[in-house]
């Protein structure tokens, strides 16, 4: 049902559905029947859950430069505090409020991200793309002898969370469960349990890092003269993983995406990757509806009035695609895409994430030369949800290869053989009772061959 549609059903609420797989498929097509309500229009994010969506360029910076006006803390979001809203609904885990710099406004907020920037800042591009590279090495060897893969699944969805793994320093056990219970997330499978399982997981891991830091970014966090609660480290930790790990995975795929479409193959000379990856930021950036904001009193966008404490959601897709930008688009000029945010809460870590996915895009091109997708692009598939903009696969065909020299190591390695038992603890931590061992997954495997 589209907008007009939503309007003129005698009783229902003149809202346009943003959700399922009508609006995966073409959210262009919503958001200009959006446009004609104004810079901001009215919208149903969820089934039940109401909110109203920015597509306006120029009012969307306002609401990201308008701190004072504008709150980020979903603590002020009425209709959950009056128990409209279903405590099982799926766009909560997104909205929510949590003591995370993504959350707060004012001095906690500066307080919280005074400490993650300058943590991030601390990593090292030279050994982020090493790392990203060994990675890379290590999941091409995967299906480099197939000679056919799912770029989407087998590729751009795993770097990140086996990258992220390596960056928050985790141990095998930490990272392997956190490597399951973020997958579940994303894929919807058991949320609540997998979100326990998560947190807990980086309460261990802010526990182990407080006793034995090393050169991470957890370890970083802890130093960090903010000095932050454990509480605060580990939603700080959640913070990172969210906005970083679904966003990159999608900048991977739909670069991929369009270097490997069948229309940027007719034209002859090869896109390069940055011009790939400054189109999919304008026009399918990843994260493509977000940055939540709750007006304090009523408030009037260009003719349309939101009514104080509702969600007011920025969509960087339709801003980025204003008519009013045409020029701005043909130039490419980086200064006016909304893909990284705006104002105080712009994304933090823009320069390791586009190196990244750059370094991800030319390991991955270079070890299957031929690749080519295996069906037309227009029969891909995209992931319903209106925050993301997100392939549900992408399967693809080259040459067999044999693998890398680093590679070899991964088909001569048996990922069933018993873990290497950890070192004596104190005797205080011998008495706990023992974690039943579980099922190694990719990122002690990995830990087990590239030992850096």
């Amino acid at each position: 049902m589209d907008f007009q549609q939503a309007a003129a059903t005698p009783g229902a609420p003149a809202r346009c559905p943003m959700h399922g797989q009508d609006f995966a498929a073409d959210p262009y097509r919503i958001y200009d029947q959006l446009r004609n309500h104004g810079p901001a229009a009215p919208v149903e994010i969820a089934p039940g859950v109401d909110a109203m969506l920015v597509t306006a360029h120029e009012t969307a910076l306002r609401v990201l430069q308008s701190p004072t006006v504008f709150a980020r803390d979903s603590r002020h979001w009425d209709a959950l505090n009056e128990g409209r809203i279903a405590p099982d609904s799926p766009v909560l885990p997104m909205m929510v409020y949590r003591p995370n710099c993504l959350f707060t406004d004012g001095t906690e907020h500066l307080r919280l991200r005074k400490a993650v920037t300058e943590s991030l800042d601390r990593i090292n591009p030279t050994r982020l793309v090493r790392d990203v590279e060994q990675i890379a090495d290590y999941l091409v060897n995967q299906f480099c002898e197939r000679g056919t893969a799912d770029l989407l699944n087998d590729y751009a969805k795993l770097l990140p969370l086996l990258l992220f793994n390596k960056l928050f320093g985790c141990p095998a056990g930490v990272g392997d469960r956190l490597t399951r219970s973020i997958a579940a997330l994303f894929e919807g499978e058991d949320a609540v349990r997998a979100n326990e399982e998560l947190n807990a997981c980086l309460m261990e891991l802010v526990s182990l890092k407080r006793r034995e830091p090393g050169d991470d970014v957890t370890s970083w966090l802890i130093q960090h003269p903010a000095g932050l609660r454990d509480e605060e480290l580990k939603d700080q930790l959640l913070m990172l993983m969210g906005a970083g790990i679904e966003p990159e995975r999608n900048l991977i795929g739909n670069a991929l995406l369009l270097l490997l479409s069948k229309e940027e193959s007719a034209k002859g000379a090869s896109m390069l990757i940055d011009d790939a990856l400054d189109n999919v930021l304008w026009n399918n950036p990843p994260i493509a509806n977000y940055a939540t904001h709750f007006p304090l009193q009523d408030v009037d966008l260009g003719g349309v009035v939101v009514e104080a404490k509702t969600p007011l959601v920025i969509s960087f897709a339709a801003a980025n695609s204003d008519p009013s930008l045409a020029e701005a688009r043909r130039s490419r000029s980086m200064g006016a895409h909304l893909a990284w945010g705006a104002g105080t809460h712009a994304c933090p870590a823009k320069s390791p994430a586009r190196l990244i996915a750059v370094t991800a895009i030319e390991r991955i091109l270079n070890s299957l030369p031929d690749v080519t997708l295996a069906v037309h692009e227009s029969s891909l598939q995209w992931r319903p949800g209106m925050f993301h903009r997100a392939l549900v696969s992408m399967p693809v065909s080259f040459s067999p290869t044999a693998p890398t020299r680093i590679a070899a190591a991964a088909l001569a390695h048996d990922v069933r053989r018993p873990a290497v038992a950890e070192p004596s603890r104190p005797s205080v931590q011998a008495t706990a009772p023992a974690r039943p061992q579980a099922k190694k997954t990719m990122w002690s495997t990995f830990l087990d061959l590239f030992r850096v």
